[in-house]
């Protein structure tokens, strides 16, 4: 019997991130290679990426990574994986063409060159298992799900999916390989469960694209249109309501630039007009009921850059009055408060919001009836709800046991666990590490727990800041305490709170120099302790009590 085990190090109680561990025999396969972005209380930190250390560890096992997509929770962490292990990597040619540019955009991988484009007639042979592919609907063209086909049966993979029976050709499904996988025994599907506790019937993007042109057909001043970056379907859709519209479209970010630029040369977005882009430069060439400007913002994420439009902070475009702000994107529900007060923000700079989601259920994800149908075209004996919180996935292992699999061969599971195939059957057997590995700026994993409770306590209580010079010889204070706030109280203000606090410094400081034994160390932590103890009293506010005493015989600084 084979080695079999199934990981997820990333994608399960989450949205985003994703990246499944097939392990047979002596190979491992990495299936996608995502990243999250941030929830507000993640303070700093630009992107969230999976823990590699379980592949580290087992890096000549390790086959190659194989992407099904080119949206971020997908291929976002693929520069920071690669980096250690340059392994091959595999995906459709619009995911590789993504791929490298995100690959090629950051400086520990910009040589890197093993991409292989497969489509869905590839089959791709290793020792003790064979990975072929099939196509998916999602927003973006060229979507793939894997099948990790083995001795012991099929582990299949569906990346982000939906059925719409009206997809043009780059987006339909293949349900006779659907069906023709399922005949040949699927041991274990993992599948998308992003909307599986909505009952309501995603709109086709059909639907979506007439919502799209009379939106943008009768709005008589300038229209923003916030869209994820990636999500090719909705630009497209953009471009040509604009074209219909008589307006020129301004792309606002490089990151969008570089992928518009990619699918038009690999024909996957098309023009409809040959001058429907102008640069940023020529806006005041033309009235405001001419133009469209496309802001996807920093990384694809739009909402962040409407907010700054909001308050004149951003480096190119302002919202104004009679602007229209279109959102087509659909937030997920970490994000619906950041949306709703980015929503405000932009009615006080005086322009109208609308959003796709007013009149369309709209998702690149499919609902229950979809996930059903996909079981029930693959039949598999092993169920594992991949890509959602915990509730999506609770509510796709109900789905999945409503068409006949069995509570006892599903798996809710967390990231790290380890399901392996042994004596006929798969169990939850051990687990790996899988943390959140947080990137800010170009530090990747150097910020844990204690920064970020710093973080948070800054954010909410400020910092108090005791200077003092002292002679430890002559056990005297030099230059008496010097006090510095920042986000805690207005000094000039407060003078009352701060003579007492440099008192309380003054007191500590000349009982520790009269000490036999002069230790900074404790000195530092009565400061902090009675500082702490007192603007408590007095504020109910628990501020970062920073002590910097410095020696003047030595003139060291001990902080």
């Amino acid at each position: 019997m084979t080695n079999l085990k199934i990981i997820p190090l990333g994608g399960v109680r989450e949205n985003g991130k994703n990246i499944y561990a097939v392990e047979v025999g002596e190979e491992i396969f990495v299936l996608d290679c995502g990243l999250r972005y941030p929830e507000d209380e993640l303070l700093g930190i630009d992107v969230v990426i999976p823990d590699f250390t379980y592949l580290q560890e087992n890096a000549e096992k390790v086959a190659g990574v194989f992407l099904t997509h080119g949206h971020a929770d997908a291929i976002g962490a693929l520069p920071y994986f690669l980096e250690t292990m340059p392994v091959p990597v595999f995906g459709s040619q619009l995911t590789i063409e993504l791929a490298k540019l995100n690959v090629k955009s950051y400086e520990a991988t910009k040589k890197f060159k093993e991409f292989h484009v497969v489509d869905a007639q590839t089959e791709i042979d290793f020792p003790d298992a064979t990975v072929s592919f099939f196509k998916t609907t999602h927003t973006i063209p060229d979507s793939l799900g894997i099948v990790v086909k083995t001795s012991e049966g099929s582990v299949v993979y569906t990346g982000d999916f939906k059925f719409d029976q009206s997809a043009e050709e780059d987006y339909q499904t293949d349900f006779a390989r659907l069906a023709k996988i399922g005949s040949e025994g699927v041991l274990a599907l993992l599948s998308d469960s992003s909307n599986a506790e909505n009952p309501l019937q995603v709109a086709s993007e059909q639907q979506i694209a007439e919502e799209v042109l009379d939106t943008i057909r009768y709005h008589e001043n300038r229209i923003i249109v916030a869209s994820v970056a990636s999500n090719l379907k909705r630009i497209q859709q953009v471009f040509n309501a604009a074209a219909a519209s008589n307006r020129k479209v301004v792309l606002t970010g490089h990151d969008l630039e570089r992928i518009v630029k990619t699918a038009l040369s690999l024909e996957k977005l098309q023009m409809p007009a040959d001058d429907l882009l102008i640069p940023i430069k020529d806006i005041r060439n033309y009235p405001d009921n001419e133009l469209l400007i496309l802001e996807t913002g920093r990384m694809g994420e739009p909402i962040k850059s409407l907010q700054k439009m909001a308050n004149n902070q951003h480096r190119s475009i302002h919202i104004k009055e009679n602007d229209l702000v279109y959102i087509t994107t659909t937030p997920t529900t970490a994000m619906e408060t950041t949306v709703a007060k980015t929503e405000d923000m932009i009615y006080r700079a005086g322009a109208e919001v609308k959003t796709i989601t007013d009149n369309l259920r709209v998702s690149g994800h499919g609902n229950p009836t979809d996930l059903q149908l996909m079981m029930n075209l693959l039949k598999p004996e092993y169920f594992i709800p991949i890509q959602g919180e915990y509730r999506q996935l609770a509510a796709h292992a109900d789905l999945a046991n409503k068409v006949g699999i069995p509570y006892r061969n599903i798996f809710l599971t967390t990231k790290g666990d380890v399901l392996s195939y042994e004596k006929g059957r798969l169990l939850l057997t051990s687990s790996v590490p899988a943390d959140n590995v947080m990137i800010d700026g170009i530090g990747v994993g150097d910020i844990g727990n204690i920064v970020l409770r710093d973080r948070k306590v800054l954010s909410e209580d400020g910092i108090f800041v005791a200077v003092l010079t002292i002679n430890r010889r002559e056990k005297r204070i030099v230059a008496k305490p010097q006090i510095t706030s920042r986000g805690f109280v207005y000094v000039k203000e407060n003078n009352d709170l701060i003579e007492e606090t440099i008192k309380i410094v003054t007191d500590i400081t000349e009982k520790n120099l009269r000490y036999p034994e002069f230790e900074w160390s404790r000195l530092k932590q009565e400061i902090r302790d009675s500082l702490g103890r007192y603007l408590f009293d007095q504020t109910r506010r628990k501020p970062v009590i920073l002590p910097v005493i410095m020696e003047s015989s030595s003139k060291k600084r001990n902080f």
